[in-house]
Order: structure tokens, then sequence, then C-alpha cells
């Protein structure tokens, strides 16, 4: 995905089996990002550093989604266990991953670590990708929200 793109069309069940669609998430800015598994450090660090940030991005009038190839169980389990604030979309076929266009790493084994940011409208923003810089991914959502307010 470009800036300036569309969110594309998706319904994909969350930790609860309880299905999100692109078009539950117009209205109010929104910050998507893709991580490759849950409970795994990098994975740990990144959704406990949006935990954190949670009600700074709440203030901003933005929500936040976590996305990866997990199971809702494995989701609903780490969401548990790292008090997460948000909703963990379970993309199992990767379907929302190549809509998106996030890259995968270390010769494709490995699915990428990408921040998508949008305004109410559901056109692109911002975007980070870094597999390694998990707390980047916050950083840099916070500039491009406070950007739109």
């Amino acid at each position: 995905m470009k800036i300036g793109d569309k969110i594309p069309e998706f319904s994909l069940p969350d930790q609860d089996w309880n299905n999100l669609s692109n078009e539950d998430l117009l209205g109010s800015p929104f910050v998507i990002y893709f991580y490759p598994k849950d409970d795994t450090p990098g994975c740990t660090k990144e959704a406990c550093s949006f935990r954190d940030a949670y009600e700074e991005i709440s203030d901003a009038g933005a929500r936040v989604i976590g996305v990866s190839a997990d199971s809702p169980e494995d989701h609903r389990n780490f969401k548990e266990k790292h008090n997460l604030p948000f909703d963990l979309l379970s993309d199992t076929q990767r379907s929302l991953q190549k809509a998106f266009d996030v890259p995968t790493n270390f010769f494709g084994l490995l699915p990428g670590r990408v921040t998508y940011i949008f305004n109410a409208e559901g056109t692109l923003v911002q975007k980070f990708s870094s597999q390694l810089k998990t707390e980047r991914h916050v950083e840099e959502s916070l500039k491009a929200l406070e950007a739109m307010n």
C-alpha cells in the first residue's frame, strides 16, 4: 500500500471470533499493525508498547488493531496474558497481509512487521516498517495521529 490508498475490503475474526471489517473502522482514525507471531519477544515488546501508549492513542480519537496469522484462541491468550486493550485479528490465510502488501523477511520465512495509520475516511496517511525497531511503530503512529489533529 502507498500513502493515499484506501483500506482494502476485509472481514476477519478477532480474539473472540467476532468478525471485524474495514467498514467497522471508518469514522475515526485507526492504526493497523502487522506482526509475525504472538508471544515472541519482539512481538510482545511491540504489543506492550501499543498497550502502554493506548490512552494517548485513544485520546487522539484512534483505534489500534493488531494482525497476525495466529488463531483467535492464540490471540485471546496473548491479549489476556499481556492485558492488551485492543483487538487482534486472525489472518490465518494471510489474505489481509497480501492485500496490504506486507513484505516478508528472511527469504519469505518471516512475516513482516509493518504499521499502517489511516484517517477517519480509511485513507492511508503513514506507514512504518521495521522488523527490529518494535517500539518505533508506536512512536511513528503517535506522530502521524498528532499531525492529523
